[in-house]
Parts: C-alpha cells; sequence; structure tokens
C-alpha cells in the first residue's frame, strides 16, 4: 500500500515524535523534449504509456517528460520587460501604491544553467530547527535587510519581486495590456519554486554557506499547526509585526477559514483539507497544478487544488487585520515582507514534490505537463550574484536537479479519507424557496450567503463524474472563499471531516486591468460516490458555503459532466 511509504502513525492527534529521518527524490531523469500531438488541449490518445512498476509508484510517477507530449495552443507566457514595469495597485482605493515595486533595470541578462549538484541542501521543518540554526537563519535574513534598498539581493527588492508580478505592474510583452500574473494557472508552481530558489541562494551567499537552506512551515501536519515559533521573538529579523494578533500560538490554522473555535475540530478539518486537495477532489494534472495560462490570455485562467485551498487560507489566515487590506501576508503585493510568507511557500512547494513524486498514481495516473507553452513559459529573476538570470519552467520541474529536498516528515492525513456517509439527504431539507431551484432555474446567482440546488447527475449509477463550477466571476480585490458540500444532512458548514465536503474555491486579493477575473473549477466525485452511497440517485444537492462576507463572487451555472479522464486501471504497488 502506497501510503505504508510514510509515517503515518495511528492517529494523527496521537501521534509518535517524527523520526529525524529524510526522504530523497530520486524521480527517472528523462529529457524534456515534447513533440506535438493532434489533440491541442489533450495528450494524443494513440500514443501508449510506458509500462510503470512500483518504484514509479514511489520515485518516478510525476518526473519529467513521460507525459504523453501536447500541442502548443499558442505561446509560452515570456519574462516580463523590467524596463516596462508599471505601478502595481492599492487595492482599496484603487489609486496608484505608495511604494515602487519595480526591480533595478539592466541590459545584461543571462540564462540560468543548472547547477552541479554536490551536496543536497536540507529544508527542514521550522518547528524543529535548532538554536544553531536559527541563528544562522537570523543572520541571513538580518545581512540582507541591511543590504542597500537598490540592491536587487536586498530584502526590500525581495519582497518587491512578488508585487511586481503579482499586482499588475507588469503587462504580458506581447502587448495588448494585458497583465502578467504568476497566480491562478499552471505557472503557480514553477514560479514560486524560482523565486525561493534565488531568495534561498542569496541568503546561503550573504553568510558564505553555500548549504544553507530555508525551512518551511509545517501547517499540514498537527505538531506544525501553530505559526513556528522562531517567528515570533520581536527582536528577530524574522519577525514581522503585521501578524493577525488572534492567530498568534497556541492558534490553531484554519485551513478551511470556517471560524470554528475548537481545537480538535479544527485540526480535524485540515487533515480532511489537506486530503481533498492531494488526493481525493483531483482528475487531471490540471486540477492540480492549474489551469493553462499562454500569451494572450486573461491573468485568471484557474487555480489548482492547492493553490486555491491551503495556500489562500495561510495567506488570509495571517494577514494582519488591524491593516487595511491584510497586510502583509493577507495580500499579494505586500506578502514578501514578511519572512514567513518564504517559509510557507517552501511547505506549498513541499506539496507539489509530494504530489509529483511520493502519492499514489491510481488518482491522476499523469502527474506531467509536456505542453511546450508550459515547459518554455519564462521569469526574470536577480540571482545571489546580482545578475539578472532567465529561467524557464522546464529547469526546475526537479528539485533535485536544483539542489533541495525536504526533511521527511509524517503525512497523518494522506489516510485521513472521510468516514462513509450511508443515510441519504432527503429534498425536503432544501428550504422552501429552493425546493424548486434546479441548476437550470437558479444560475447565473451571486454568492452571498447559504445556496442548496439541485443538480442532475449524467447517468443513474454512474460514479466516474465530475462536478463543474463555470463561469465563478470574482471581484480580485478582494478575499473570496466558498466551500461546496454534497448531500449534507447535518448541515454543519464549520466541520469539514465528512464525505459530503468535496472542495474550496479561494482567491487572495489582487489587482488585475479589469477588475475582475472568470474561471471554473471541476471536483472529481468518484469517492465521493463511494462515500455516500450516492450512485443510484438522479439527483444531487450541492450547497455553496460562501466563507467571505458580502459580495463579490458571481457563479455563471453548476453542472455535473462525465470525466472526460477517467481514471486508467493504477499500476500495482506490490513488490
Amino acid at each position: 500500500m502506497a501510503s505504508t511509504f510514510f509515517l503515518t502513525g495511528a492517529s494523527p492527534l496521537a501521534a509518535a515524535p517524527p523520526k529525524q529521518s529524510r526522504f530523497r527524490l530520486r524521480p527517472r531523469l528523462i529529457s524534456c523534449s515534447a513533440a506535438k500531438s493532434p489533440n491541442s488541449s489533450n495528450p494524443d490518445p494513440a500514443t501508449p504509456l510506458p509500462k510503470v512498476d512500483r518504484r514509479n509508484i514511489l520515485f518516478g510517477l510525476g518526473g519529467v517528460g513521460l507525459m504523453n507530449p501536447m500541442d502548443a495552443g499558442a505561446n509560452p507566457i515570456e519574462p516580463p520587460e523590467f524596463n516596462k514595469c508599471g505601478t502595481a495597485t492599492n487595492l482599496n482605493t484603487g489609486k496608484p501604491l505608495d511604494i515602487n515595486c519595480c526591480p533595478p533595470v539592466t541590459t545584461k541578462i543571462i540564462d540560468f544553467k543548472l547547477p552541479p549538484v554536490g551536496k543536497i541542501r536540507v529544508r527542514n521543518s521550522a518547528h524543529r530547527v535548532s538554536a544553531e540554526y536559527t541563528a544562522k537563519y537570523n543572520a541571513a535574513i538580518k545581512a540582507m535587510k541591511s543590504l542597500p534598498d537598490d540592491d536587487p539581493r536586498s530584502f526590500k527588492q525581495q519582497a518587491n519581486v512578488h508585487c511586481a508580478y503579482c499586482n499588475g505592474a507588469y503587462d504580458q510583452p506581447g502587448g495588448g495590456k494585458i497583465d502578467l500574473q504568476v497566480h491562478n494557472s499552471w505557472l503557480f508552481f514553477p514560479f514560486h519554486r524560482w523565486y525561493l530558489y534565488f531568495f534561498e541562494k542569496i541568503l546561503g551567499s550573504l553568510i558564505k554557506d553555500p548549504d544553507f537552506a530555508l525551512p518551511f512551515w509545517n501547517w499540514d501536519n498537527p505538531k506544525g499547526m501553530t505559526i513556528p515559533p522562531i517567528f515570533l521573538d520581536s527582536n528577530s529579523a524574522i519577525y514581522d509585526v503585521n501578524r493577525n494578533q488572534a492567530h498568534l500560538p497556541p492558534a490553531v490554522i484554519d485551513l478551511g477559514l470556517t471560524g470554528n473555535t475548537d481545537p480538535l475540530q479544527v485540526v480535524s478539518n485540515n487533515l480532511t483539507i489537506m486530503y481533498n486537495e492531494m488526493l481525493r477532489g483531483n482528475s487531471s494534472v490540471y486540477d492540480f497544478m492549474g489551469k493553462a495560462y499562454r500569451e494572450g490570455d486573461g491573468p485568471n485562467p484557474g487555480p489548482g487544488a492547492s493553490e486555491r485551498g491551503s495556500h489562500t487560507s495561510v495567506h488570509v489566515w495571517v494577514g494582519d487585520t488591524r491593516t487595511p487590506s491584510g497586510e502583509d501576508m493577507g495580500n499579494f503585493y505586500s506578502a514578501g515582507r514578511d519572512p514567513l510568507f518564504y517559509v510557507h511557500h517552501t511547505n506549498v512547494d513541499r506539496m507539489w514534490v509530494l504530489w509529483q513524486y511520493f502519492l499514489p498514481s491510481n488518482k491522476v495516473p499523469d502527474k506531467r505537463i509536456t505542453d511546450p507553452d508550459f515547459l518554455n513559459a519564462a521569469f526574470l529573476f536577480y540571482d545571489e550574484n546580482a545578475q539578472l538570470t532567465r529561467v524557464t519552467v522546464k529547469d526546475c520541474l526537479d528539485n533535485l536537479s536544483l539542489g533541495y529536498e525536504y526533511e521527511r516528515i509524517d503525512l497523518p492525513w494522506i489516510d485521513y479519507r472521510p468516514p462513509p456517509q450511508t443515510a441519504k439527504a432527503k429534498i425536503s431539507r432544501i428550504d422552501t424557496g429552493a425546493k424548486t431551484a434546479t441548476s437550470a432555474t437558479l444560475f447565473p446567482l451571486k454568492l452571498e450567503s447559504v445556496v442548496r440546488v439541485l443538480v442532475p447527475k449524467t447517468k443513474k449509477g454512474k460514479a466516474d463524474e465530475l462536478l463543474v463550477l463555470e463561469n465563478i466571476t470574482v471581484d480580485t480585490t478582494k478575499f473570496l472563499k466558498f466551500d461546496v458540500f454534497i448531500n449534507d444532512e447535518d448541515e454543519k458548514p464549520t466541520e469539514l471531516d465528512k464525505a459530503a465536503y468535496v472542495g474550496t474555491y479561494a482567491q487572495v486579493p489582487h489587482k488585475t486591468n479589469a477588475g475582475t477575473a472568470t474561471t471554473s473549477i471541476q471536483l472529481k466525485l468518484t469517492d465521493v460516490y463511494d462515500d455516500m452511497n450516492v450512485e443510484e440517485d438522479e439527483d444531487l444537492i450541492v450547497t455553496l458555503v460562501p466563507r467571505h462576507q458580502g459580495p463579490g463572487v458571481t457563479i455563471g451555472g453548476i453542472k455535473i459532466i462525465a470525466n472526460p479522464n477517467p481514471t486508467k486501471a493504477a499500476a500495482t504497488t506490490s513488490s
């Protein structure tokens, strides 16, 4: 069984202390080159997949270049033009920010070359680091903060990287005044991996330690579900005053942002959320990675499950409610000002590593994207020598090739499938006003309160289906979040550890030229049908629960469709 590869423990709340061991990812390194297939949106079904053995289940699936090639639909996103960097926007006023997020400009750009990898840098859990490491980490950040503000390696300039790339300062180089945005698409994981790589290398260079590695905030494990203690010393360089004071330890992070105040329930909710994001709700690589984003596309094609879920919740949960826009962590333009941002994103990056190489393959057998528009998308970063460097997605797909790995930590969520719900929800449980509200009559709707709607299935008894929420139009300047339940009998929306909870949509406030963005999400129902005994039902009751206050979300439609990428027979995991 794949999950036995991890030290999961009998109970996530009473797990044994994690062992001081490390895992090393050794994917099969195969060329990234990709030919074109006749189909521009799906892998070529005529090309057989290679036979996969048990070792590939643990170490190879999700590796570089094994997926069927895909055709290029347009052109890859090109690096921004630094000399045309504009002014990012204050989300409260719609006016220019009072800070300049643009980096220093240089005419010399070098292409990144993968360095020879000797000793692998190890990123450890921030809750478990030693006093010696903490002092070294603090010294590195202090040195970065001591650099002149116009030095591209300075903490201010490093924080501004996120502001410029994420809050409307850059247009796509192709013209047309279309924002360049590195969130809400398949660029999310690669961009942030590169961002952390150079941030980490700069820190190591400043303290003359080439083996220096950032820690990660282990918020997916009960032992790490508080702000790490090393970030609480007000005299430390890694302290930030702009954090939600109600969420300092011992407060347990609420990855669902449900407002539930019972710590045990919040932990259980968190583990269920992680199981859904990483295993239960994904039908294809794009459900996890995010949708395709090419030159000329609008800046919100669609976020993957991790980005719109735990990633967004951590940002908002840490952001300071005393500030105008949830600064620092709670807003894209200011998030990089908090050192906690970088260790949050190392854990986000760790989720990508785990999903690629270590999770069972039977949920999403193909975890690679070999579309040239993905592989050749490029960014610009200043390196540890203050040289402006051009990087591509294809060069960051393997973390070991970049010289780092993660400490091995228990994954209690990997077996946290919610308990079956055998009793069927009754139609009479829907309030009178919604009894006749079907997906055909209720939508489009503005989601400002709890909504329940009957949605017909495609076929009685069919389990391999997807729930699709279409044309989700959002005000990008606001924090917005809603959760999705199916046949929720107990109607306790702050409790997510049940089969009825199927997924979420959420966004961190950011700026786009239009002020709004439209996307869609799909949630895999295969396990839901098994867990809820609804295969023979003709309709499902879908409940949408907003977690934000007031307007900001319009949903164009909701439907259930047959899964266009049904799960193939999984490779055996037996020896």
